[in-house]
């Protein structure tokens, strides 16, 4: 990871994972004696180095980078659509015309 912007004890520090998709997180490290943290950019929380936390844009993070906590369905068929559902951070792959019928997913990215 790249400091692009330094300050005296903190530093701006831009992420990007290839295995993630494009996604690119900026996140705020910030040290204050032996206190080390980071701020998700998404919802401006600051979390401890070293732990784990899924954001309100559905993206698992730690300190360093945020991935797409969940896949993208590619391959359906036709008569589907692939509705992605924010609370259960997941897509749900239905019937176009019967929302209560679910479809097979044949494939999926992330």
């Amino acid at each position: 990871h790249t400091c692009t912007h330094t300050h005296t004890q903190s530093c701006y520090i831009y992420s990007s994972e290839p295995h993630c998709g494009d996604f690119v997180s900026l996140l705020l490290v910030a040290s204050t004696g032996d206190q080390t943290s980071c701020q998700d950019d998404v919802d401006m929380t600051w979390h401890p180095l070293g732990s784990h936390w899924r954001n309100s844009k559905c993206m698992d993070c730690d300190c360093s980078s945020c991935c797409a906590a969940y896949s993208t369905p590619t391959q359906f068929p036709s008569d589907c659509v692939a509705v992605f559902d924010p609370t259960a951070c997941e897509y749900i792959v239905h019937k176009k015309n019967d929302p209560s019928e679910i479809c097979p997913v044949f494939a999926a990215v992330g």
